[in-house]
């Protein structure tokens, strides 16, 4: 296979629970091969290559037209892998890895020297996890190897959670989609980085910062570029990003609701059309407005805003709409991550409200 895009993408329907071992023959063929695959896990779809080819990873960069100083996450199906895949072992390492694993919290350590360049931008570390989908561990062990996976979009677009959205994005740039239906926890995994004095966590996900702190005390959330330079995927200012501009509001219940009200009045004054990206809570207060309205759940259930989250981005940029405003909605367990998203899909434009 060459850099160039592939000239069809296939998709096979997979059952979630119990994948048709054919259709997982076939795309583990396709890895071995060198070729590209997406395929869900429990966070999002992944669009994988053998970790260990660094022609293969090269392609994955090729498809999603990502900067090649990004770093990607190398998937395994079995903590014993991880030993072979780092230089050092982190004290913490095997014991996170025994209690999150399989799940979406992906470890940062130092690499082993087998690691390709590729997948780690040349750095001293590279980042790994074993997800919680059968399709996942199902593909990785029929390939025989690790395997290299971001998300299958576009680089820096909103990440899909259905086979339709990779397919929207890479149909022709990548060779097959295993569809394996909607992935249940919707946002990517926790990054947590193990080779600073205090576990550091790059990029809030699907573990929370409340769980890992359980277990491990202190844990750090980074603050600065500096601690994420070279580490994590998923970290730059614009990312998970709508076509459609974007901004969000911070601040309070009421005082959020007050301006997103002033804002999509304002904007419909100067004859605009805009799209609100709401709570559960929010609607009976806001249905009256002249937008377009979504909730992608309420305040009280972070988990099932963070599913339903970027699904609701793709629907919003589909609209029409000329902007799209967007609430908050804190940082208690997965709402931490949905911040994180909403943050860096309106590239850093944050008003906060007072109270």
């Amino acid at each position: 296979m060459s850099d160039r895009p592939a000239k069809r993408t296939r998709v096979l329907p997979v059952d979630p629970r119990h994948p048709d071992p054919e259709a997982v023959a076939e795309a583990a063929r396709i890895i071995r091969a060198g070729g590209l695959v997406a395929f869900p896990t429990e966070t999002v779809y992944g669009l994988g290559a053998n970790a260990l080819d660094a022609g293969a990873v090269r392609r994955i960069f090729v498809a999603k037209a990502r900067p090649a100083d990004d770093p990607l996450i190398v998937h395994i199906d079995d903590v014993e892998t991880l030993a072979r895949l780092v230089a050092e072992m982190p004290p913490q390492a095997e014991m996170l890895a025994r209690h999150f694993w399989p799940g979406p919290l992906t470890l940062v350590v130092p690499r082993a020297p087998r690691v390709p360049d590729e997948v780690t931008a040349g750095g001293p570390t590279v980042a790994v996890r074993m997800p919680a989908h059968p399709v996942a561990l199902a593909l990785i062990r029929a390939a025989a190897s690790p395997i290299a996976a971001p998300s299958a979009n576009r680089f820096g677009h909103i990440s899909p959670t259905r086979a339709e959205d990779v397919l929207s994005d890479l149909a022709g740039r990548i060779d097959l989609i295993l569809d394996g239906g909607p992935t249940p926890v919707g946002v990517e995994s926790t990054v947590l980085s193990l080779v600073a004095p205090v576990p550091t966590i790059l990029r809030p996900g699907g573990v929370s910062r409340e769980a890992l702190e359980a277990l491990l005390g202190e844990v750090r959330l980074a603050q600065q570029a500096a601690d994420e330079a070279a580490l994590s995927p998923g970290t730059r200012p614009s990312h998970y990003a709508p076509r459609t501009p974007m901004r969000l509001y911070r601040g309070s219940d009421a005082a959020v609701r007050a301006a997103l009200r002033q804002a999509a009045l304002e904007a419909h004054r100067r004859g605009e059309k805009v799209a609100l990206l709401v709570a559960e809570e929010d609607v009976p207060a806001l249905r009256d407005l002249p937008a377009v309205l979504r909730a992608p759940g309420s305040l009280h259930d972070p988990e099932g805003v963070a599913r339903r989250l970027f699904a609701t981005l793709r629907a919003l940029d589909r609209a029409g709409v000329d902007r799209i405003l967007a609430r908050d909605f804190g940082t208690r367990g997965l709402a931490l991550a949905v911040r994180d998203r909403l943050t860096r899909a309106a590239g850093g434009d944050v008003v906060e409200v007072g109270s």
